[in-house]
């Protein structure tokens, strides 16, 4: 956790959760605080990030067959939190993952409220998670150290989640079928396929776009429906990945390729969104400039 420096008073903090991902530097370069996931393993809390790793996760997983369940701060949590990185007077900009998906941003809003006098907490719904709400908590950063006012940067938050694009493939099944995502049947008909799914967030829900047979034929439909969306415009992106670093830079290439990137950034997702997607999974996502 970031600490506070001498005349940093009355400064903009901005704060997210851990089922958003940074890419590697941007916490300390942009000044991004996250507040761990609750992690709940044979009946017992662990603190994403503090207490468990994210090796402790995956061993848990390959030996017992089961996926640790997870949920979001409590209240109580994210008051300790705010407090933490922030002093009284000081605004908090707080963006988090999809509250369709997640009861985060619930907590965050009591937490702005029974801190309300003395902490000014501004919670933010991305409509997304991973990535797609790290790259708005690193525009909101640039935005604040150009003097913009929060007005703005609410603006412009606005702007990124009606334009923001997420794309997912997932190439194994078995941690969807694990996690309640799909029934057996299901995952042991799509294995024995060899289907890939394309996942898209759309208002904040997740659903199922298409289907192929390879996971290059995802790949590829991946990058034509970012096409669609995007054209030939300047754009963010960001690349995650489960435990494939391999497949994520080789999909980087391509994006830089095809589109006309301004910056991209790559990254692993979060063991609580992970946990869903299982290892290979891909996601690709941005937005315009």
């Amino acid at each position: 956790m970031r600490s506070i420096k001498p005349g940093e008073e009355n400064m903009l903090r901005i704060v997210t959760d851990m089922a958003c991902d940074l890419a590697t530097g941007w916490k300390e370069q942009y000044q991004i605080d996250s507040i761990p996931l609750n992690i709940i393993v044979d009946g017992k809390s662990y603190l994403q990030g503090v207490d468990l790793c994210d090796e402790e996760f995956y061993q848990y997983i390959a030996t017992t067959g089961k996926i640790p369940l997870t949920s979001q701060p409590t209240p109580p949590q994210f008051i300790d939190f705010y407090r933490k990185v922030a002093k009284k007077g000081d605004s908090v900009l707080s963006i988090h993952v999809s509250q369709k998906l997640s009861g985060t941003l619930n907590s965050a809003e009591q937490a702005a409220q029974e801190l309300s006098g003395e902490i000014h907490v501004i919670p933010y719904d991305s409509t997304n998670g991973t990535i797609c709400a790290g790259m708005m908590c690193k525009e909101a950063r640039i935005l604040e150290k150009a003097g913009a006012s929060i007005d703005r940067i609410l603006r412009r938050m606005d702007e990124i989640r009606s334009n923001m694009k997420l794309v997912i493939t997932i190439d194994d099944l078995k941690f969807a079928q694990l996690s309640g995502r799909v029934r057996l049947l299901e995952a042991t008909m799509a294995s024995l396929l060899q289907i890939k799914p394309i996942i898209e967030l759309k208002d904040g829900m997740i659903e199922v776009t298409g289907n192929v047979r390879s996971r290059a034929k995802a790949i590829e439909a991946m990058l034509i429906n970012l096409k669609e969306k995007m054209g030939d415009q300047r754009i963010h992106a960001g690349i995650v990945h489960v435990r494939d670093r391999v497949s994520a830079n080789s999909l980087c290439k391509e994006v830089l390729n095809r589109f006309n990137c301004i910056d991209i950034a790559v990254t692993e997702v979060s063991i609580a969104l992970a946990a869903h997607f299982g290892p290979g999974a891909l996601g690709l996502a941005a937005y315009p400039e």
